[in-house]
């Protein structure tokens, strides 16, 4: 299937990543993108930039090396109550919002307290995807939270790191689980490299086995076209995107 925009991807911002923002356009041009969001970790995260480094996104240029730029955040999950780590004054000035578990901020628990957070921050209506929900140590209830996430138009991330088996040890057959329940139950699904070096943006090799492995409805992914994603931030109700109308 072919992939057109890569959701999930960091800059040395994020405090253990290697490149600029202009070195990942650049590798985004070359493997092929036309759209990448660049979602560098939220302020919780030991060494992720105050959210003064997200509300400011707005002065980014709308095209780097000709690839359009979506201004996002990986936000951190911090708690039951599903609040997340950025003020709701930066909402405004990004596109894209990815939700995570991070060990580093929140304490792996149990199955029962990983679910109620993950549904809480679907309902919080903040976020538009949920990221690298393969890692066993935040189990959930799939079915539950699939459910909850398809209801309530959030994307649920596949993401090419954990589906190498050596980042997230664990993911990949819970990722093709997660993937089975998303097709069953219609929720969106979205892709990302979850790159923190440039050459690896865009690089979907084993997001695409899987896609097709699980044969995926290419309409409920929202990264196989440009008008697909852009459709689905409209459909998250974010205004239209002037400058990539053309897309």
């Amino acid at each position: 299937m072919k992939l057109c925009v890569d959701t999930h991807t960091h800059t040395y911002a994020s405090g253990h990543a290697y490149s600029t923002l202009i070195e990942n356009a650049k590798s985004a041009k070359e493997n092929g993108l036309t759209l990448f969001c660049t979602t560098d970790h939220a302020e919780s995260m030991p060494g992720a930039p105050h959210y003064w480094f997200f509300s400011n996104q707005r002065i980014l240029p709308r095209f780097l090396e000709g690839v359009g730029v979506l201004r996002g955040c990986e936000v951190n999950i911090m708690n039951t109550q599903g609040d997340i780590d950025i003020p709701p004054t930066v909402d405004g000035n990004l596109d894209w919002v990815l939700a995570s578990f991070h060990e580093p901020v929140f304490k792996p628990a149990d199955k029962a307290t990983h679910t109620e957070a993950l549904i809480n921050v679907i309902k919080g209506g903040r976020v538009d995807a949920l990221g690298h929900l393969g890692n066993p140590n935040f189990d959930f209830d799939f079915d539950a939270v699939i459910q909850c996430a398809a209801k309530l138009n959030v994307a649920i991330e596949i993401n090419n790191t954990s589906l190498t088996g050596t980042n997230r040890v664990g993911s990949v057959d819970r990722c093709y689980e997660i993937a089975r329940l998303a097709k069953q139950y219609g929720a969106f699904i979205t892709t990302g490299s979850d790159a923190h070096f440039c050459s690896y943006i865009g690089k979907f090799e084993l997001v695409d086995t899987l896609l097709n492995s699980i044969e995926i409805d290419p309409a409920k992914v929202i990264t196989h076209t440009p008008r697909q994603f852009l459709g689905f931030l409209e459909l998250r109700g974010r205004e239209p995107i002037e400058e990539f109308s053309d897309l």
